[in-house]
């Protein structure tokens, strides 16, 4: 069993490949629809992820597609099941497990845990037989004053090692994913010691819990300044420092692969900054993983714009999503020198819902 976790693992970390996350729930899905003007509804839904499922030459750049469990089990117009296009292209099936975000009884305001726990064994069998080769949890750190607190990092770390742990069970490798919020006013090393302390304690918990390193992935957020620090933005290189200073610290190098999250950036952002700490990471030495992407909104808002201006168009929107994903799979090699495909390269794709918004979770 370890042998072929290692073997997934290795094979979605491969050198300039990464993974298209493509697992918002329908209520995420539906607010991004919602902007372009296009109605939330199962025919929509699945015609715009079928742009993805069916581009010609994608897996040449994406070795991963997660997804949520709606798409999992979804097929093309001509019935032929989106698990079976990626795998005919080589890419990897993946598949979203957890159920969402609960306040935090005791924490800190805004401070979450992520629940699914109690009936993941019998649900990640059923993904594993409907050809799914690994999962994704994700749990969010709020940095705020005070916080995070240590009762939101130790519960979140120990959820994200349970879920790991009943994942390797079940032949699933594990994206572990502990995604600090890029929402506040702290600088750049405010957000760097936050990283360090929460990665650290995942690795524990998942060194207790007996998970198989070489069978996981890592999804973290760059080390980049709050949202609203007033001394703005950082530099591709400020962030590939302090990025790849934090992961030499507390990532073993057993971990075959970090594959980040874009996390609000604007899509040639998300591409820089990955481009910039492969360079650095070079430069640096001591960093064995490959740094890859595991990419939303930075892969998709272009893709979803040129497809909603006019559906008929899937050429041109799958082209749109095979230059994106050429682009981050340059700067996965630290070999990107632009220019960028993106129709909004310095639009901000952060959006308010990423926490805990005082509404329940949409499935």
């Amino acid at each position: 069993m370890n042998t072929d976790l290692a073997e997934i693992a290795a094979r979605i970390a491969a050198p300039g490949k990464g993974i298209l996350a493509a697992d918002e729930s329908t209520g995420t899905i539906g607010k991004r629809l919602e902007k372009v003007g296009l109605a939330n509804e199962e025919p929509i839904r699945r015609a715009y992820r079928e742009i993805y499922m069916t581009t010609p030459g994608l897996g040449k750049y994406v070795s991963g597609v997660i997804m949520f469990k709606e798409t999992l089990g979804q097929s093309t117009a001509a019935g032929k099941p989106f698990v079976q296009c990626l795998k005919e292209q080589g890419i990897a099936p993946g598949i979203k497990v957890d159920e969402g975000l609960v306040p935090l009884e005791g924490g800190l305001e805004g401070e979450t845990w992520t629940k699914g726990l109690e009936n993941l064994a019998a649900a990640a069998r059923e993904y594993k037989a409907q050809g799914a080769e690994f999962a994704k949890w994700r749990a969010t750190i709020k940095v705020q004053q005070g916080g995070p607190s240590d009762k939101a990092i130790e519960r979140n770390a120990e959820d994200l090692a349970s879920y790991a742990a009943i994942c390797q069970v079940s032949g699933l490798v594990p994206i572990v994913e502990p995604e600090i919020l890029i929402d506040g006013h702290h600088d750049i090393g405010r957000f760097q010691a936050v990283t360090e302390r929460v990665i650290a304690e995942t690795f524990t918990h998942m060194w207790r819990k007996g998970v198989h390193l070489e069978g996981a992935l890592l999804k973290p957020q760059m080390v980049i300044p709050g949202a609203d620090y007033a001394g703005g933005k950082a530099t591709p290189e400020e962030v590939a420092h302090h990025t790849v200073t934090a992961l030499r610290r507390v990532v073993p190098p057993a971990l075959p692969g970090i594959l980040f999250l874009s996390g609000g950036q604007s899509e040639e952002e998300a591409t820089l900054n990955l481009n910039a700490i492969n360079v650095a990471a070079r430069q640096m030495g001591r960093a064995p993983w490959s740094l890859s992407f595991s990419y939303g909104r930075a892969l998709q808002h272009s893709v979803l714009k040129t497809w909603a201006a006019n559906q008929a168009a899937v050429a041109d929107a799958q082209a749109m999503a095979l230059a994106l994903a050429e682009a981050n799979s340059r700067a996965a090699l630290g070999n990107y020198s632009g220019p960028h495909p993106t129709t909004a390269s310095t639009e901000s794709l952060r959006e308010n819902f990423r926490g805990w918004s005082g509404a329940a979770p949409a499935h």
